[in-house]
């Protein structure tokens, strides 16, 4: 057989056999009588016994963008570190308004308290 299905073999077998030793450490180890605190429904730090047209506060969802937004640069700047070599200036200069057009987002939420959890 060629060196690389072995290797490739290992790999699926190792991580099957990682796989199961978490699983059943997971299933021997756990509690297996959970108490009322373990079982109660918890939703984002809302009271579950509410009625269910009380609106809430809009803060959930500007941290919810707000990562998604940090996210998405991450997901942009990954490539661009490990090709910034082959970028030419022009590339360079786009990635750095990206960046700056994003630290004067986050600014302006930090000045008008949307990091601010209250």
């Amino acid at each position: 057989m060629n060196i690389e299905i072995i290797i490739l073999l290992l790999f699926i077998v190792l991580s099957l056999g990682l796989s199961l030793v978490i699983a059943v450490a997971s299933y021997l180890l756990t509690d297996k009588i959970p108490d009322k605190e373990k079982v109660s429904v918890y939703e984002c730090g809302f009271d579950p016994f509410h009625s269910p047209g009380k609106p809430f506060s809009i803060k959930f969802f500007l941290v919810a963008i707000l990562f998604l937004v940090f996210d998405l640069e991450i997901l942009y700047l990954f490539p661009w570190s490990l090709n910034s070599s082959s970028i030419t200036i022009q590339g360079q200069i786009l990635v750095l308004m990206f960046l700056i057009i994003l630290t004067i987002g986050l600014v302006y939420e930090w000045i008008k308290g949307g990091l601010e959890w209250e």
